[in-house]
């Protein structure tokens, strides 16, 4: 297993070794022991699919004050995902890093909380799994516009994205600054986290 940071603190991908036969693929996509050797010791408490056709685009959401970090693979298709820094105070506040994840290759993503998450499905369809730090908490929803102009994403899209009704009204990164996550207690409960597993 290979873990390579991205351009974001914090923000990394994950590669498992694939085994490949004949008969098709196997890797393992997740072993709390391994995950701790590697300085992923982070606490789960939820596991969340979703399933979207080509098209689709989730986000930019996060959760606060419950905030949550993200362990996100793809078990069926291809999206390009994308992380957005949004704590208060931060040295890459409103910057942003994306990947494509797809189901063959096993490759993940980590997204700590205090950063907006969002996808864009490539493939005819997407299931994606998402380990979560913290629980759902809808009372602590926040979305950003995905197509906020200061925040600049380059999505890969091939025509107007397919969006559900919360997410195409989602406030600007500006609008929201009161709403957002501080610097120092995002980067808190990280450390709190990875303690608790320990």
């Amino acid at each position: 297993m290979r873990v390579t940071p991205l351009d974001l603190p914090d923000v990394l991908l994950i590669e498992p070794r694939v085994a490949r036969d004949a008969r098709g693929w196997f890797y393992e996509s997740w072993s709390g022991g391994r995950f701790a050797q590697l300085g992923l010791g982070h606490r789960f408490v939820q596991d969340n699919v979703s399933c979207s056709r080509r098209g689709v685009l989730r986000g930019l959401h996060l959760q606060h004050p419950h905030g949550q970090g993200k362990l996100l693979s793809v078990l069926h298709g291809e999206i390009h995902d994308v992380a957005v820094d949004v704590r208060r105070g931060s040295p890459t506040f409103g910057r942003w890093c994306a990947v494509r994840l797809e189901a063959e290759t096993g490759r993940q993503i980590f997204i700590p909380a205090g950063y907006a998450h969002g996808f864009l499905v490539r493939s005819d369809s997407a299931v994606v799994g998402y380990k979560v730090t913290e629980g759902y908490h809808p009372e602590d929803e926040i979305t950003v516009a995905w197509n906020d102009a200061a925040i600049g994403i380059t999505w890969p899209l091939d025509g107007a994205p397919i969006l559900s009704d919360r997410d195409a009204a989602a406030p600007t990164l500006a609008e929201l600054t009161d709403r957002l996550p501080t610097y120092d207690a995002a980067t808190a409960l990280l450390v709190g986290l990875t303690e608790a597993r320990a």
